[in-house]
């Protein structure tokens, strides 16, 4: 089956049939099948083809011919031969076609049998085994890389140019490595090419403990600091030495998505608090104490937050902490963005709150440094560990078995945290990121249809649109068009487990300029926009 030709045809059948992503989705749902969004959105750009008994569903859904779908010469219309939506029920959705799938939906109309040729069998006759990735996977979600990343991809490789507000990647946009530290890593890769301890470098863990102290991170010492290949490493590794099959874990709803990914991926449960956007994006603190079971762990808080650039004041985290002591929670702390504070305002560390409570923080270079590409982040244990030593056991073991983490991005950490911190010209007024915020912000709100809450650290924004005025039900639908239309293109809300077609994510990264014709292009998709 050619993906062109089957990508084609099923387009023109949504077209003829009225019928949008959406309403394919829902379909399935109807007929209890998992196709989702991102499913439907790779078979319309051709970047995939169905499996047959996913085809058949289309096929029956869409009142066309499997065949004529399928991509053969037949007609389009359909016959009583071919009406197979109760089969197709039956089955589950991949984007690999299988024999065992065609067999088992036995349907009076016949396909053209598929992997018979020479090319695609053993020598036995018997079919070529398939390999489908692994079923972990099916609730591990990360759209800011996702199937509209993919399309725009598919864009450029056509000669499209296309502006990229999805992804918090300094260098793109001129912002660059302190000369420091470039000096320093340079001068020092004659040094850096065997392994490091496997937590890390001497002077690099050094450092960091310092810096924890000046956060005021209760019995922190050497031994407590893992440097990794950035934070999300980590995150992965600390969630994997963590959850057993069916553990919960308390995360923020807009969230980081790789927190809930590596919870799922675990064999955990993500369970979301909300986060109220009428009260500057801070935690719902009620929320989160309804969603707290015996089956719950630990509480994952980020702060400053992504995707919404919200700071918490130090009583708001005082209510998360009063929490996780009555529950017996561990505090995960995702703080990556701790130097990106704006305004005259301070970050406080949660665990700085919570001597008696077991606590892992987070943090790195790569956006204050504008160092991304580095890979250097770690994680540092605090508070009463007499209660995680056997879960401490458990991340020395994942820490080993990856041997070390990046050494010559390690062997800089010392001189990055010490001295003067270039990240804070861009932060108070005249600075890149405080004006690029402040354009933002003010641009976006002017927008007839879309408000949004001011930041306070990081670089990025998180606006709401009003889905009555735009008819939208279906986000990533809205990133598609948007992309399609205006050549932009942005992060949908739900790519951050939020769970209303209502917001999506823009990175204030681009100079000035840049951001005043992408929200001109805004302005005027929106003013004729509707889904």
């Amino acid at each position: 089956m050619s993906r062109e030709t089957f990508a084609k045809r099923l387009n023109s059948a949504m077209s003829l049939r009225h019928m949008k992503q959406i309403d394919v989705v829902r379909a399935a749902q109807k007929q209890g099948l998992k196709l989702g969004k991102s499913h439907i959105s790779q078979y319309v750009s051709g970047k995939t083809v169905p499996r047959v008994d996913t085809l058949r569903f289309l096929a029956a859904t869409l009142n066309v011919n499997d065949q004529w779908l399928h991509g053969d010469d037949v007609p389009m219309e359909r016959t009583d031969s071919s009406d197979v939506t109760g089969q197709a029920a039956q089955s589950s959705v991949s984007d690999e076609p299988t024999v065992a799938s065609a067999a088992s939906s036995a349907p009076t109309q016949t396909l053209p049998t598929l992997h018979t040729t020479p090319s695609t069998t053993i020598p036995e006759g018997r079919p070529m085994r398939r390999f489908t990735k692994s079923t972990k996977l099916d609730n591990v979600l990360y759209d800011v890389r996702g199937p509209v990343v993919d399309e725009a991809a598919r864009m450029e490789a056509t000669g499209t140019h296309v502006l990229k507000l999805n992804i918090g990647n300094p260098a793109p946009f001129g912002f660059r490595t302190p000369d420091e530290v470039i000096y320093d890593m340079a001068h020092q890769l004659p040094d850096c090419e065997g392994y490091s301890a496997s937590k890390g470098l001497f002077s690099a863990r050094k450092a960091i403990m310092q810096y924890s102290q000046l956060k005021n991170l209760p019995n922190v010492s050497i031994d407590d600091i893992y440097t990794g290949n950035g934070v999300s490493e980590l995150i992965n590794l600390s969630m994997s030495a963590l959850l057993d099959n069916g553990d919960e874990v308390l995360i923020p709803s807009p969230d980081y998505p790789l927190w809930t990914a590596c919870v799922n991926l675990a064999g955990g449960t993500a369970v979301h608090y909300l986060c109220d956007e009428q009260s500057e994006w801070y935690p719902d603190i009620d929320d989160m104490r309804s969603k707290i079971t015996d089956k719950t762990k630990a509480i994952v808080v980020i702060n400053p937050n992504n995707p919404t650039g919200a700071l918490y004041p130090k009583e708001v985290l005082q209510q998360i902490v009063d929490l996780a002591r009555e529950h017996q929670l561990m505090i995960f702390s995702d703080e990556i963005y701790d130097r990106l504070v704006m305004d005259g305002l301070q970050h406080t560390s949660i665990a700085s709150l919570a001597p008696d409570l077991f606590c892992v923080t987070f943090s790195g270079l790569s956006k204050s440094h504008m160092i991304a590409g580095y890979r250097v982040g770690w994680m540092v244990l605090s508070g009463n560990k007499n209660v995680a030593k056997d879960y401490i056991e458990g991340i020395n073991m994942l820490t080993n078995m990856r041997i070390c983490s990046n050494v010559p991005a390690q062997s800089i950490v010392q001189t990055a945290l010490g001295g003067h911190q270039s990240v804070n010209d861009y932060i108070v007024p005249g600075g890149r990121i405080y004006e690029q915020r402040e354009y933002i912000y003010n641009a976006l709100n002017s927008i007839p249809g879309v408000t949004a809450v001011k930041p306070k650290a990081a670089f990025y924004i998180f606006p709401k649109l009003d889905v009555k005025k735009f008819n939208i039900s279906d986000d990533e639908q809205f990133a598609l068009d948007l992309l399609h239309d205006e050549r932009i293109l942005i992060t949908r809300g739900g790519g951050f487990n939020w769970h209303e077609p209502d917001h999506f994510r823009i990175v204030y990264l681009p100079r000035i300029e840049v951001l005043k014709d992408a929200t001109a292009k805004l302005t005027d998709f929106l003013s004729y926009y509707r889904q």
